[in-house]
Protein backbone atom coordinates (compact mmCIF):
# COMPACT_ATOMS: atom_id res chain seq x y z
CA UNK A 1 0.00 0.00 0.00
CA UNK A 2 1.42 3.40 -0.98
CA UNK A 3 0.45 6.92 -0.17
CA UNK A 4 -0.77 8.98 -3.11
CA UNK A 5 -1.15 12.68 -3.58
CA UNK A 6 -4.63 13.81 -4.42
CA UNK A 7 -5.58 17.19 -5.78
CA UNK A 8 -8.56 18.73 -4.04
CA UNK A 9 -10.67 21.50 -5.41
CA UNK A 10 -11.60 24.45 -3.27
CA UNK A 11 -14.18 26.75 -4.86
CA UNK A 12 -13.50 25.12 -8.23
CA UNK A 13 -9.72 25.55 -7.92
CA UNK A 14 -7.55 22.50 -7.58
CA UNK A 15 -5.34 22.52 -4.56
CA UNK A 16 -2.42 20.18 -4.14
CA UNK A 17 -2.38 18.37 -0.81
CA UNK A 18 -1.04 15.15 0.70
CA UNK A 19 -3.92 12.59 1.41
CA UNK A 20 -3.86 10.01 4.22
CA UNK A 21 -2.73 6.50 3.25
CA UNK A 22 -5.68 3.91 2.73
CA UNK A 23 -6.39 0.26 1.42
CA UNK A 24 -7.56 -0.59 -2.13
CA UNK A 25 -11.23 -1.76 -1.90
CA UNK A 26 -11.13 -3.58 -5.26
CA UNK A 27 -8.21 -5.70 -4.18
CA UNK A 28 -9.88 -6.39 -0.87
CA UNK A 29 -13.10 -7.45 -2.66
CA UNK A 30 -11.20 -9.70 -5.05
CA UNK A 31 -9.26 -11.24 -2.19
CA UNK A 32 -12.46 -11.82 -0.23
CA UNK A 33 -14.13 -13.31 -3.30
CA UNK A 34 -11.14 -15.58 -3.87
CA UNK A 35 -11.20 -16.62 -0.23
CA UNK A 36 -14.92 -17.35 -0.28
CA UNK A 37 -14.57 -19.18 -3.57
CA UNK A 38 -11.78 -21.29 -2.15
CA UNK A 39 -13.81 -21.93 0.99
CA UNK A 40 -16.84 -22.90 -1.10
CA UNK A 41 -14.75 -25.18 -3.28
CA UNK A 42 -13.18 -26.76 -0.23
CA UNK A 43 -16.64 -27.14 1.33
CA UNK A 44 -17.97 -28.64 -1.90
CA UNK A 45 -15.01 -31.00 -2.10
CA UNK A 46 -15.51 -31.93 1.54
CA UNK A 47 -19.21 -32.52 1.01
CA UNK A 48 -18.41 -34.53 -2.12
CA UNK A 49 -15.79 -36.54 -0.25
CA UNK A 50 -18.20 -37.13 2.63
CA UNK A 51 -20.89 -38.13 0.16
CA UNK A 52 -18.52 -40.50 -1.60
CA UNK A 53 -17.41 -41.92 1.73
CA UNK A 54 -21.00 -42.36 2.86
CA UNK A 55 -21.89 -43.86 -0.51
CA UNK A 56 -18.92 -46.22 -0.27
CA UNK A 57 -19.90 -47.08 3.31
CA UNK A 58 -23.51 -47.62 2.26
CA UNK A 59 -22.37 -49.69 -0.70
CA UNK A 60 -20.09 -51.72 1.53
CA UNK A 61 -22.93 -52.18 4.03
CA UNK A 62 -25.28 -53.21 1.25
CA UNK A 63 -22.69 -55.59 -0.19
CA UNK A 64 -22.07 -57.04 3.27
CA UNK A 65 -25.81 -57.41 3.78
CA UNK A 66 -26.14 -59.03 0.35
CA UNK A 67 -23.29 -61.38 1.17
CA UNK A 68 -24.86 -62.15 4.54
CA UNK A 69 -28.20 -62.84 2.93
CA UNK A 70 -26.50 -64.97 0.26
CA UNK A 71 -24.65 -66.90 2.94
CA UNK A 72 -27.87 -67.25 4.91
CA UNK A 73 -29.71 -68.50 1.84
CA UNK A 74 -26.86 -70.89 1.07
CA UNK A 75 -26.92 -72.13 4.65
CA UNK A 76 -30.70 -72.55 4.59
CA UNK A 77 -30.48 -74.32 1.22
CA UNK A 78 -27.76 -76.59 2.59
CA UNK A 79 -29.85 -77.34 5.67
CA UNK A 80 -32.87 -77.95 3.47
CA UNK A 81 -30.87 -80.26 1.21
CA UNK A 82 -29.45 -82.07 4.25
CA UNK A 83 -32.93 -82.41 5.75
CA UNK A 84 -34.29 -83.61 2.41
CA UNK A 85 -31.41 -86.07 2.13
CA UNK A 86 -32.01 -87.31 5.67
CA UNK A 87 -35.72 -87.63 4.92
CA UNK A 88 -34.87 -89.48 1.71
CA UNK A 89 -32.55 -91.84 3.59
CA UNK A 90 -35.17 -92.35 6.30
CA UNK A 91 -37.85 -92.99 3.69
CA UNK A 92 -35.52 -95.34 1.84
CA UNK A 93 -34.70 -97.24 5.04
CA UNK A 94 -38.38 -97.34 5.97
CA UNK A 95 -39.25 -98.57 2.48
CA UNK A 96 -36.54 -101.23 2.65
CA UNK A 97 -37.75 -102.21 6.12
CA UNK A 98 -41.33 -102.42 4.85
CA UNK A 99 -40.26 -104.45 1.84
CA UNK A 100 -38.16 -106.71 4.04
CA UNK A 101 -41.02 -107.10 6.52
CA UNK A 102 -43.47 -107.76 3.67
CA UNK A 103 -41.05 -110.28 2.16
CA UNK A 104 -40.53 -111.99 5.50
CA UNK A 105 -44.26 -111.97 6.10
CA UNK A 106 -44.89 -113.43 2.64
CA UNK A 107 -42.19 -116.04 3.16
CA UNK A 108 -43.61 -116.85 6.59
CA UNK A 109 -47.12 -117.07 5.13
CA UNK A 110 -45.83 -119.29 2.32
CA UNK A 111 -44.00 -121.47 4.84
CA UNK A 112 -47.10 -121.68 7.03
CA UNK A 113 -49.23 -122.46 4.00
CA UNK A 114 -46.74 -125.11 2.93
CA UNK A 115 -46.79 -126.56 6.46
CA UNK A 116 -50.56 -126.53 6.48
CA UNK A 117 -50.63 -128.09 3.04
CA UNK A 118 -48.17 -130.78 4.12
CA UNK A 119 -50.23 -131.34 7.25
CA UNK A 120 -53.40 -131.59 5.16
CA UNK A 121 -51.65 -133.96 2.77
CA UNK A 122 -50.33 -136.06 5.64
CA UNK A 123 -53.76 -136.05 7.25
CA UNK A 124 -55.37 -137.09 3.98
CA UNK A 125 -52.88 -139.90 3.56
CA UNK A 126 -53.33 -140.99 7.17
CA UNK A 127 -57.14 -140.99 6.99
CA UNK A 128 -57.01 -142.70 3.61
CA UNK A 129 -54.82 -145.44 5.05
CA UNK A 130 -57.10 -145.77 8.06
CA UNK A 131 -60.18 -145.89 5.85
CA UNK A 132 -58.57 -148.33 3.46
CA UNK A 133 -57.37 -150.80 6.08
CA UNK A 134 -60.44 -150.25 8.23
CA UNK A 135 -62.70 -151.20 5.33
CA UNK A 136 -60.56 -154.22 4.53
CA UNK A 137 -60.42 -155.21 8.21
CA UNK A 138 -64.19 -154.98 8.54
CA UNK A 139 -64.55 -157.08 5.40
CA UNK A 140 -62.17 -159.72 6.80
CA UNK A 141 -64.02 -159.81 10.14
CA UNK A 142 -67.35 -160.13 8.37
CA UNK A 143 -65.90 -162.92 6.23
CA UNK A 144 -64.66 -164.71 9.37
CA UNK A 145 -68.16 -164.50 10.90
CA UNK A 146 -70.19 -165.38 7.79
CA UNK A 147 -68.05 -168.20 6.41
CA UNK A 148 -68.41 -170.67 9.37
CA UNK A 149 -72.18 -170.23 9.34
CA UNK A 150 -72.27 -171.18 5.69
CA UNK A 151 -69.85 -174.09 6.27
CA UNK A 152 -72.18 -175.49 8.96
CA UNK A 153 -75.19 -174.96 6.77
CA UNK A 154 -73.71 -176.67 3.71
CA UNK A 155 -71.92 -179.51 5.56
CA UNK A 156 -73.15 -182.88 4.33
CA UNK A 157 -71.03 -186.02 4.88
CA UNK A 158 -72.60 -187.53 1.78
CA UNK A 159 -71.85 -184.44 -0.31
CA UNK A 160 -68.53 -183.17 0.93
CA UNK A 161 -68.00 -181.04 -2.19
CA UNK A 162 -70.60 -178.58 -0.90
CA UNK A 163 -67.99 -177.39 1.58
CA UNK A 164 -66.69 -175.15 -1.24
CA UNK A 165 -70.06 -173.36 -1.54
CA UNK A 166 -69.27 -170.74 1.16
CA UNK A 167 -66.03 -169.86 -0.63
CA UNK A 168 -68.01 -169.38 -3.83
CA UNK A 169 -70.72 -167.21 -2.22
CA UNK A 170 -68.32 -164.97 -0.26
CA UNK A 171 -65.76 -165.08 -3.06
CA UNK A 172 -68.23 -163.59 -5.54
CA UNK A 173 -68.47 -160.40 -3.48
CA UNK A 174 -64.70 -160.27 -2.90
CA UNK A 175 -63.82 -160.77 -6.57
CA UNK A 176 -66.38 -158.19 -7.69
CA UNK A 177 -64.98 -155.74 -5.12
CA UNK A 178 -61.54 -156.25 -6.64
CA UNK A 179 -63.08 -155.70 -10.08
CA UNK A 180 -64.64 -152.45 -8.86
CA UNK A 181 -61.20 -151.31 -7.65
CA UNK A 182 -59.76 -152.13 -11.08
CA UNK A 183 -62.55 -150.16 -12.77
CA UNK A 184 -61.84 -147.14 -10.59
CA UNK A 185 -58.11 -147.31 -11.33
CA UNK A 186 -58.70 -147.64 -15.06
CA UNK A 187 -61.58 -145.14 -15.12
CA UNK A 188 -64.16 -147.67 -16.22
CA UNK A 189 -67.83 -147.97 -15.32
CA UNK A 190 -68.15 -149.24 -11.72
CA UNK A 191 -71.91 -149.75 -11.59
CA UNK A 192 -72.02 -153.37 -12.92
CA UNK A 193 -69.48 -154.46 -10.33
CA UNK A 194 -71.46 -152.80 -7.52
CA UNK A 195 -74.67 -154.52 -8.67
CA UNK A 196 -72.87 -157.85 -8.68
CA UNK A 197 -71.43 -157.20 -5.19
CA UNK A 198 -74.86 -156.42 -3.77
CA UNK A 199 -76.45 -159.48 -5.44
CA UNK A 200 -73.73 -161.81 -4.10
CA UNK A 201 -73.97 -160.26 -0.62
CA UNK A 202 -77.76 -160.58 -0.67
CA UNK A 203 -77.59 -164.26 -1.69
CA UNK A 204 -75.02 -165.02 1.03
CA UNK A 205 -77.08 -163.18 3.64
CA UNK A 206 -80.23 -165.05 2.61
CA UNK A 207 -78.49 -168.39 2.90
CA UNK A 208 -77.07 -167.49 6.31
CA UNK A 209 -80.47 -166.40 7.57
CA UNK A 210 -82.15 -169.52 6.21
CA UNK A 211 -79.50 -171.75 7.84
CA UNK A 212 -79.96 -170.02 11.17
CA UNK A 213 -83.70 -170.52 11.00
CA UNK A 214 -83.67 -174.16 9.81
CA UNK A 215 -80.50 -175.68 11.23
CA UNK A 216 -80.53 -176.15 15.01
CA UNK A 217 -76.75 -176.52 14.95
CA UNK A 218 -76.44 -172.92 13.73
CA UNK A 219 -79.18 -171.22 15.61
CA UNK A 220 -81.12 -168.07 14.84
CA UNK A 221 -78.63 -165.68 16.38
CA UNK A 222 -75.68 -167.07 14.46
CA UNK A 223 -77.71 -167.05 11.26
CA UNK A 224 -78.77 -163.43 11.81
CA UNK A 225 -75.21 -162.31 12.58
CA UNK A 226 -73.91 -164.22 9.59
CA UNK A 227 -76.52 -162.56 7.34
CA UNK A 228 -75.53 -159.12 8.65
CA UNK A 229 -71.84 -159.90 8.15
CA UNK A 230 -72.47 -161.05 4.58
CA UNK A 231 -74.07 -157.67 3.85
CA UNK A 232 -71.92 -155.27 5.92
CA UNK A 233 -68.50 -156.41 4.64
CA UNK A 234 -69.23 -155.85 0.92
CA UNK A 235 -71.16 -152.66 1.64
CA UNK A 236 -68.22 -151.10 3.58
CA UNK A 237 -65.74 -152.14 0.91
CA UNK A 238 -68.02 -150.77 -1.81
CA UNK A 239 -68.34 -147.47 0.06
CA UNK A 240 -64.55 -147.17 0.16
CA UNK A 241 -64.27 -147.90 -3.53
CA UNK A 242 -67.06 -145.40 -4.23
CA UNK A 243 -65.10 -142.60 -2.53
CA UNK A 244 -61.97 -143.51 -4.48
CA UNK A 245 -63.96 -143.48 -7.72
CA UNK A 246 -65.46 -140.04 -6.98
CA UNK A 247 -62.03 -138.63 -6.17
CA UNK A 248 -60.56 -140.08 -9.38
CA UNK A 249 -63.45 -138.75 -11.47
CA UNK A 250 -63.33 -135.33 -9.81
CA UNK A 251 -66.88 -135.56 -8.55
CA UNK A 252 -67.40 -133.03 -5.75
CA UNK A 253 -68.45 -134.18 -2.35
CA UNK A 254 -71.51 -133.02 -0.49
CA UNK A 255 -69.45 -130.46 1.42
CA UNK A 256 -67.94 -129.13 -1.77
CA UNK A 257 -71.36 -129.00 -3.38
CA UNK A 258 -72.74 -127.08 -0.40
CA UNK A 259 -69.80 -124.61 -0.49
CA UNK A 260 -70.24 -124.19 -4.24
CA UNK A 261 -73.95 -123.62 -3.75
CA UNK A 262 -73.31 -120.93 -1.13
CA UNK A 263 -70.74 -119.26 -3.39
CA UNK A 264 -73.17 -119.38 -6.30
CA UNK A 265 -75.91 -117.87 -4.16
CA UNK A 266 -73.53 -115.09 -3.04
CA UNK A 267 -72.56 -114.38 -6.66
CA UNK A 268 -76.19 -114.36 -7.68
CA UNK A 269 -77.01 -111.95 -4.86
CA UNK A 270 -74.09 -109.71 -5.92
CA UNK A 271 -75.28 -109.78 -9.54
CA UNK A 272 -78.82 -108.98 -8.44
CA UNK A 273 -77.59 -106.09 -6.33
CA UNK A 274 -75.38 -104.79 -9.14
CA UNK A 275 -78.30 -105.09 -11.56
CA UNK A 276 -80.56 -103.17 -9.17
CA UNK A 277 -77.90 -100.47 -8.73
CA UNK A 278 -77.46 -100.23 -12.49
CA UNK A 279 -81.20 -99.94 -13.00
CA UNK A 280 -81.36 -97.22 -10.34
CA UNK A 281 -78.42 -95.38 -11.94
CA UNK A 282 -80.04 -95.69 -15.37
CA UNK A 283 -83.33 -94.41 -14.02
CA UNK A 284 -81.56 -91.48 -12.34
CA UNK A 285 -79.60 -90.68 -15.50
CA UNK A 286 -82.79 -90.89 -17.54
CA UNK A 287 -84.56 -88.53 -15.15
CA UNK A 288 -81.64 -86.09 -15.21
CA UNK A 289 -81.54 -86.24 -18.99
CA UNK A 290 -85.27 -85.57 -19.16
CA UNK A 291 -84.88 -82.62 -16.77
CA UNK A 292 -82.00 -81.24 -18.83
CA UNK A 293 -84.01 -81.68 -22.00
CA UNK A 294 -86.96 -79.86 -20.48
CA UNK A 295 -84.68 -77.07 -19.27
CA UNK A 296 -83.06 -76.82 -22.71
CA UNK A 297 -86.45 -76.65 -24.40
CA UNK A 298 -87.63 -73.97 -21.95
CA UNK A 299 -84.44 -71.96 -22.52
CA UNK A 300 -84.81 -72.35 -26.28
CA UNK A 301 -88.40 -71.07 -26.14
CA UNK A 302 -87.28 -68.09 -24.05
CA UNK A 303 -84.47 -67.25 -26.50
CA UNK A 304 -86.81 -67.59 -29.49
CA UNK A 305 -89.44 -65.30 -27.96
CA UNK A 306 -86.84 -62.72 -26.92
CA UNK A 307 -85.11 -62.69 -30.31
CA UNK A 308 -88.39 -62.59 -32.21
CA UNK A 309 -89.54 -59.65 -30.07
CA UNK A 310 -86.36 -57.49 -30.13
CA UNK A 311 -84.81 -58.47 -33.49
CA UNK A 312 -87.67 -59.29 -35.88
CA UNK A 313 -85.63 -58.60 -39.06
CA UNK A 314 -82.88 -61.00 -37.97
CA UNK A 315 -85.48 -63.54 -36.83
CA UNK A 316 -87.03 -63.72 -40.30
CA UNK A 317 -83.65 -64.51 -41.85
CA UNK A 318 -82.89 -67.04 -39.10
CA UNK A 319 -86.22 -68.79 -39.68
CA UNK A 320 -85.47 -68.99 -43.39
CA UNK A 321 -82.04 -70.48 -42.67
CA UNK A 322 -83.54 -72.95 -40.17
CA UNK A 323 -86.13 -74.13 -42.65
CA UNK A 324 -83.56 -74.44 -45.44
CA UNK A 325 -81.15 -76.43 -43.27
CA UNK A 326 -83.85 -78.69 -41.86
CA UNK A 327 -83.12 -77.82 -38.24
CA UNK A 328 -85.79 -78.18 -35.56
CA UNK A 329 -84.81 -74.98 -33.76
CA UNK A 330 -82.85 -71.80 -34.41
CA UNK A 331 -79.41 -72.83 -33.17
CA UNK A 332 -76.61 -70.45 -32.18
CA UNK A 333 -74.85 -71.12 -35.48
CA UNK A 334 -77.98 -70.26 -37.48
CA UNK A 335 -78.57 -67.12 -35.39
CA UNK A 336 -74.94 -66.00 -35.88
CA UNK A 337 -75.18 -66.50 -39.65
CA UNK A 338 -78.47 -64.59 -39.76
CA UNK A 339 -76.98 -61.73 -37.71
CA UNK A 340 -74.00 -61.55 -40.08
CA UNK A 341 -76.31 -61.46 -43.11
CA UNK A 342 -78.40 -58.62 -41.64
CA UNK A 343 -75.79 -56.47 -39.81
CA UNK A 344 -72.57 -57.51 -41.57
CA UNK A 345 -70.66 -58.60 -38.47
CA UNK A 346 -69.91 -61.93 -36.80
CA UNK A 347 -70.23 -60.37 -33.35
CA UNK A 348 -73.77 -61.22 -32.34
CA UNK A 349 -75.39 -58.22 -30.66
CA UNK A 350 -73.28 -55.58 -32.44
CA UNK A 351 -75.00 -53.24 -34.93
CA UNK A 352 -73.62 -50.43 -37.06
CA UNK A 353 -74.89 -47.78 -34.60
CA UNK A 354 -73.41 -49.54 -31.59
CA UNK A 355 -70.07 -49.92 -33.41
CA UNK A 356 -70.04 -46.23 -34.41
CA UNK A 357 -70.88 -45.07 -30.87
CA UNK A 358 -68.18 -47.34 -29.43
CA UNK A 359 -65.54 -45.97 -31.81
CA UNK A 360 -66.54 -42.38 -31.06
CA UNK A 361 -66.29 -43.02 -27.34
CA UNK A 362 -62.91 -44.69 -27.85
CA UNK A 363 -61.70 -41.63 -29.81
CA UNK A 364 -62.86 -39.28 -27.07
CA UNK A 365 -61.14 -41.37 -24.39
CA UNK A 366 -57.93 -41.51 -26.44
CA UNK A 367 -57.95 -37.73 -26.83
CA UNK A 368 -58.57 -37.22 -23.13
CA UNK A 369 -55.79 -39.56 -22.06
CA UNK A 370 -53.10 -38.72 -24.65
CA UNK A 371 -53.43 -34.87 -24.93
CA UNK A 372 -50.69 -33.10 -22.88
CA UNK A 373 -51.74 -31.10 -19.84
CA UNK A 374 -50.28 -27.60 -19.40
CA UNK A 375 -50.26 -25.42 -16.32
CA UNK A 376 -49.70 -26.38 -12.68
CA UNK A 377 -51.02 -29.89 -13.28
CA UNK A 378 -48.55 -30.60 -16.06
CA UNK A 379 -46.36 -33.66 -15.61
CA UNK A 380 -43.63 -32.47 -18.02
CA UNK A 381 -41.36 -31.24 -15.25
CA UNK A 382 -41.92 -34.23 -12.96
CA UNK A 383 -39.09 -36.18 -14.58
CA UNK A 384 -36.46 -34.12 -12.72
CA UNK A 385 -36.29 -32.29 -9.46
CA UNK A 386 -36.81 -28.51 -9.31
CA UNK A 387 -33.86 -26.57 -10.71
CA UNK A 388 -32.14 -23.84 -8.75
CA UNK A 389 -33.29 -20.39 -9.71
CA UNK A 390 -30.67 -18.30 -11.48
CA UNK A 391 -29.56 -14.94 -10.12
CA UNK A 392 -31.58 -12.20 -11.84
CA UNK A 393 -28.42 -10.07 -12.05
CA UNK A 394 -26.44 -12.82 -13.75
CA UNK A 395 -25.63 -12.30 -17.43
CA UNK A 396 -27.85 -14.03 -19.97
CA UNK A 397 -25.86 -16.95 -21.35
CA UNK A 398 -28.44 -17.97 -23.93
CA UNK A 399 -27.62 -17.78 -27.56
CA UNK A 400 -28.78 -14.94 -29.76
CA UNK A 401 -32.20 -16.36 -30.43
CA UNK A 402 -34.23 -13.28 -29.72
CA UNK A 403 -34.69 -14.18 -26.06
CA UNK A 404 -37.17 -16.94 -26.83
CA UNK A 405 -36.39 -20.25 -25.10
CA UNK A 406 -36.83 -23.49 -27.07
CA UNK A 407 -40.29 -25.05 -26.81
CA UNK A 408 -40.39 -28.67 -25.63
CA UNK A 409 -43.08 -31.05 -26.74
CA UNK A 410 -44.43 -34.14 -24.90
CA UNK A 411 -42.46 -37.22 -25.91
CA UNK A 412 -39.28 -35.34 -26.93
CA UNK A 413 -37.38 -37.00 -24.10
CA UNK A 414 -37.56 -40.65 -23.11
CA UNK A 415 -38.36 -41.37 -19.43
CA UNK A 416 -35.30 -41.27 -17.22
CA UNK A 417 -34.00 -44.40 -15.58
CA UNK A 418 -33.40 -44.65 -11.83
CA UNK A 419 -29.62 -44.32 -12.32
CA UNK A 420 -30.05 -41.20 -14.44
CA UNK A 421 -32.36 -39.66 -11.84
CA UNK A 422 -29.79 -40.22 -9.07
CA UNK A 423 -26.99 -38.74 -11.22
CA UNK A 424 -29.14 -35.69 -12.06
CA UNK A 425 -29.87 -35.15 -8.36
CA UNK A 426 -26.13 -35.22 -7.57
CA UNK A 427 -25.37 -32.77 -10.40
CA UNK A 428 -28.13 -30.42 -9.25
CA UNK A 429 -26.74 -30.46 -5.70
CA UNK A 430 -23.24 -29.57 -6.98
CA UNK A 431 -24.68 -26.83 -9.23
CA UNK A 432 -26.61 -25.33 -6.29
CA UNK A 433 -23.43 -25.16 -4.21
CA UNK A 434 -21.49 -23.47 -7.03
CA UNK A 435 -24.28 -20.94 -7.65
CA UNK A 436 -24.27 -20.11 -3.94
CA UNK A 437 -20.51 -19.45 -4.08
CA UNK A 438 -20.89 -17.23 -7.12
CA UNK A 439 -23.70 -15.30 -5.48
CA UNK A 440 -21.58 -14.65 -2.42
CA UNK A 441 -18.69 -13.53 -4.63
CA UNK A 442 -20.89 -11.06 -6.52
Amino acid sequence: MTATSVEKQVNGTPVASHAEPRFDPVALAEAEAIRKRADAQAQALRIEAEGKAKAAQTLATEEAEKQRLANERARMKLEKDQAAHKAYLAEKEAKEAREKAAKEKAEKADAEEADRESERTAEKERTQRMWKWGARGIYAVCLIIAAPVQFLDFWDPARKFLVAAPAMLEGIALVLACGAAWAVAHRRDVLPYRIGIMLGAAIAATINMRGGMTNPAIGFNAGLVGAIASLVGPIVLMAYEHGIAQKADGIPSYREKRAAKKEKEAEEAARTEAKAEKQAADAKAKAEKAAQQLQAETEQERRDEDRQKHHPEVWEVAEALRSARGSATVTEQIWGDAWHLVHGTRKVGITAKIEADARAAETRMKGATETPVFGPLSLLESQKGPRAKADPNAPDRRRSNGGTPPLRRPGDTQPYTEGAKKQAALEQTSTTAKNAVRGDAN
